[in-house]
């Protein structure tokens, strides 16, 4: 695409006289809003016109990409060099709308908190009466609660002061209403639940200890109790929250057939019976007076240990990201896709959501590329494709882009071919380590250049090009089950210049 000339001639209209006054991204984002009216009037027009500025403000901006990301729009631009380049620190995003209004920020930021994503359309019409009603129960049930719990407290004889079972049953109420504000902040993670589910059930096993070690911690400090019990019930709650919203989708992977409630209440007696078993064991040993810091340790171990083989025993038919890598990586060194034993067993329980991963889906165009001239070099590779697929050498990472027209197979075929080009990044940083020193730096001196960057990438798409397919169809026949929506992409989309 020919470069913008933004050369806006001197005129009497007030309006053209305040634009050249201000800032040039102000001057940049009023000529693309006015390129896109123009475009949208007129079918003959695929550039935006050019348009002149007082020479003290003369700049050549050269419009790359426009970007996606709920129904508002990002254009970026970068300056233009004489020699036909890019000045550098010039690749910026503009927006053609105007700021968000305060109150539809915090209405958004609620929805995002006490609603589904999608809704109303992803759940039933009978969602909304349903949770009218159990919020109201819970109103009730925690306004209750402080009178029971100051009741009972008095009732077992706390202090003969009227005034301590008041002041016990406040503090007792405020550790409980900690925990409960913990679990429904965490309860906005709730999609992560579905793809990442055997990541944060351990996480939550992990929370769980941990709150258990602050309330022992409360024995060494008594007059801290408040504090660190709130710390506790919030860890205690939000690994409640976990472990309640992973139950199902575990029972669901054993069941066979429609026996899921069968499975899942055998699978709480089970639970209940082991507990009352560890409830009475513990109360044998207390009565010997054990070293208490020595008994909680070995009973951790045990937890943890517990919970880690727990999750390690599921097989899911699903593949997520941790699977996903898993299944591709096998598929590149030795052409065939694990089972779904050996793709289970081989997931990295600790690859958190929060962690930061070398594959990123989804991205947005900024963080995939460092400058304009890796896009324009590499973005023609992806004509016939609904995304496109980069290498970030300065934060390590591979980057795929989607294309707002971007389909289910689209999102999986992006995220195979990612898969791909980092293996290629890895294969190629091996080649070129001769020593421990240049494997400290690579990151710093491999694919760096964008030529080496294109040619790989070239590489790459006639491998994806060949085996997608065939990949495909062995994870198929292995009984694996494939999704988009559980490798997690952004909602970040590249929107096609001729239908802004």
């Amino acid at each position: 695409m020919a470069p913008i000339n933004l050369n806006v001639k001197q005129s009497a209209n007030s309006t053209t006289a305040t634009i050249a006054a201000s800032s040039p991204d102000i001057l940049v984002r009023e000529t693309l809003r006015i390129s896109a009216n123009l475009a949208s009037s007129s079918p003959l027009l695929d550039t935006p016109p050019a348009l002149t500025l007082p020479a003290s403000q003369q700049s050549t901006v050269r419009f790359i990409c426009c970007e996606e990301i709920d129904g508002r729009r990002w254009n970026y631009v970068a300056d233009a060099d004489a020699g036909g380049g890019f000045k550098k620190n010039s690749f910026r995003a503009l927006t053609l709308h105007s700021p968000q209004a305060p109150l539809d920020g915090l209405m958004s930021f609620v929805r995002s908190y006490v609603v589904p994503e999608g809704f109303p359309d992803s759940v039933t019409p009978s969602y909304v009466p349903y949770m009218t009603w159990r919020a109201l129960k819970h109103f009730f049930g925690g306004a209750m609660g402080v009178f029971t719990t100051q009741t009972l407290l008095s009732s077992v004889g706390v202090s003969r002061n009227r005034a301590t079972p008041g002041a016990v049953a406040i503090n007792w109420i405020l550790k409980d209403g900690a925990g409960r504000v913990g679990k429904m902040l965490f309860a906005r993670q709730g999609k992560k639940f579905d793809y990442d589910l055997k990541q944060l059930r351990f996480a939550g096993d992990l929370l769980m200890e941990l709150g258990a070690g602050v309330e022992l911690a409360t024995a060494a400090v008594p007059h801290l109790f408040l504090p660190l019990a709130c710390a506790a019930n919030v860890a205690k709650n939000v690994a409640a929250v976990t472990s309640t919203s992973t139950r199902t989708p575990i029972y669901k992977a054993f069941a066979k057939g429609e026996n899921i409630g069968d499975v899942t209440a055998k699978g709480e007696c089970v639970g209940n019976i082991a507990d009352l078993l560890g409830t009475g064991l513990s109360i044998w040993i207390a009565k010997r007076n054990p070293s208490l810091v020595t008994t909680f340790s070995l009973l951790s171990c045990g937890y943890i240990l517990s919970s880690y083989r727990e999750v390690k025993s599921v097989v899911l038919h699903t593949l997520n990201c941790a699977r996903f890598s898993v299944a591709v990586d096998s598929f590149i060194k030795t052409g065939r896709v694990p089972t779904l034993c050996e793709g289970n067993m081989n997931e990295n329980i600790f690859s958190f959501p929060w962690k930061d991963r070398p594959v990123v889906l989804g991205s947005r165009v900024k963080d995939a590329f460092q400058d304009p001239s890796a896009y324009v070099a590499i973005e023609p590779l992806f004509d016939k494709e609904k995304y496109i697929v980069t290498y970030n050498p300065s934060k390590c990472k591979v980057y795929a882009v989607l294309k707002d027209q971007a389909k289910s197979d689209d999102i999986l075929k992006a995220a195979f071919h990612a898969h791909v080009l980092l293996n290629f990044v890895n294969s190629s940083n091996e080649s070129k380590v001769s020593s421990q020193n240049q494997r400290e730096n690579i990151n710093s001196n491999a694919m760096q250049r964008v030529s080496d960057l294109a040619s790989c990438i070239a590489d790459s798409c006639k491998i994806v090009t060949n085996t997608y397919g065939l990949f495909k169809n062995k994870a198929n026949e292995q009984g694996w089950t494939m999704s988009e929506s559980l490798l997690n992409p952004g909602r970040a989309r590249l929107c096609q210049l001729d239908d802004r």
